[in-house]
């Protein structure tokens, strides 16, 4: 499952009412406007998980009403409400929705629909626009789904991760195999168009094997979209404690590198089409991908709702408290939750562009790139890691060894 990470940089402060500086708009009808809406609630914490997320048990006394999931469609409406009278008159209709977490299929599907009416009602949404919700297989059946449906959710993504029970339970997965693809059947029934499963490799104890069942069930699925990531262990979580007493082996980055070209190979052949380094859409069609996604790949605007969500318009980055309570008393008060901000400078964006743009099969304009950069693409571009961009002139997208190393190719290029 995707989410907003646990840690929070520092910033400046955010003012009380969230009003942001005047060039933050300035062009804002010419970028495309989304909005990420957090749900932090978990019924058990993943043993990889270093998401900003409460079970039950960890929020008990610690935010009292405020932080209850009873009542936070209330909440988070709340915000909705503050975002438009910050962003003013801006006349742009909402792109994206995507509800996040935590398991968001927790609420009620009412109250995700209650969330989802309170944008539409502010600022009203585009008439293509994608609305997407994470959902756990095990927090949803027929019934919820079609509710969803109805309320006008268009894009569901599930959190599969493994075929494989003994992989599952390394990861503190809770669902039984087979249940995300019976969940991708149910979204179909219901009226769902898109559907994505989302494939965790590199688990400790996981077999290529047991990555190809994965890849194989998830296809035959037949979701529009798979995504495929390799497992981080970040620090302070259980698995990473469990890795340090010696329970299970550590990842290996060869194995990472392995399962990815595995993927890439099964995914392929499948007839999916690589659009970003870890995303793969059906027949490589536009309506395939996550639009969502590509907001935050292209620098778009877009507003992230509760705790611990992060914000970006027109070069100006926040983050929420991190806390349910302490994010509830905030708007509860009247004022913004935001707890810090940052004033993205020129070269702050040109550099996100490179990081960001470089990951998608477009790739990379190369005008963007400082001379030392430009040297290290050429030396990319002739040590086989770029290549020019079939799809953008003046542009270098990776290979697919240059796909393994992505990381350091960027690091080079942004120099």
């Amino acid at each position: 499952m995707g989410g907003m990470p646990s840690a929070l940089p520092d910033g400046e402060p955010v003012p009380e009412d969230g009003a942001l500086p005047g060039h933050a708009l300035t062009g804002a009808a010419g970028r495309p406007l989304g909005f990420y809406l957090h749900v932090p609630y978990c019924a058990t914490r993943c043993g990889y998980c270093d998401f900003n997320t409460y079970t039950a048990t960890e929020l008990r006394g610690s935010g009292g009403v405020l932080a209850s999931r009873d009542n936070y469609a209330a909440t988070l409406t709340e915000e909705v409400r503050l975002a438009r009278k910050v962003l003013g008159d801006d006349p742009r209709r909402v792109r994206t929705v995507f509800v996040g977490g935590g398991t968001p299929t927790l609420l009620a599907a009412a109250d995700l629909v209650r969330m989802l009416t309170a944008i539409r009602e502010e600022f009203g949404l585009a008439e293509d626009a994608e609305i997407t919700t994470e959902a756990n297989p095990e927090s949803v059946g027929p019934a919820y789904l079609q509710a969803l449906r109805e309320g006008g959710f268009n894009r569901i993504s599930f959190g599969m991760q493994s075929a494989r029970r003994h992989v599952l339970d390394v990861l503190d997965r809770t669902h039984t195999p087979g249940r995300p693809e019976a969940c991708v059947a149910e979204a179909r029934a219901a009226g769902f168009e898109h559907v994505n499963l989302d494939l965790i490799y590199g688990t400790p104890g996981e077999s290529d094997e047991d990555w190809r069942a994965s890849l194989d069930a998830a296809i035959g699925a037949g979701p529009d979209h798979i995504s495929a990531y390799a497992l981080i262990v970040e620090e302070g979580t259980q698995l990473a404690r469990r890795i340090r007493r010696g329970e299970v082996p550590m990842t290996d980055d060869d194995v990472h590198a392995d399962r990815y070209l595995i993927a890439d190979e099964v995914l392929a052949a499948a007839g999916y089409r690589w659009y970003e380094v870890s995303n793969w859409a059906a027949g490589g069609r536009p309506e395939a991908r996550c639009l969502h996604n590509e907001l935050y790949w292209r620098g778009a605007d877009w507003w992230g709702a509760g705790p611990g969500a992060h914000s970006h318009v027109g070069g100006v980055r926040w983050w929420n408290a991190k806390h349910p309570g302490a994010y509830a008393a905030a708007l509860a008060q009247g004022r913004s939750p935001g707890a810090g901000r940052e004033l993205l400078s020129e070269e702050d964006r040109r550099v996100e562009r490179i990081l960001l743009e470089l990951r998608l099969r477009e790739g990379c304009p190369l005008d963007l790139l400082r001379p030392a950069g430009a040297a290290a693409a050429a030396r990319a571009l002739a040590d086989g890691l770029l290549q020019e961009a079939p799809y953008a002139e003046g542009s270098a997208v990776l290979t697919l060894r240059g796909r393994l190393l992505a990381d350091a190719v960027v690091r080079d290029l942004v120099d």
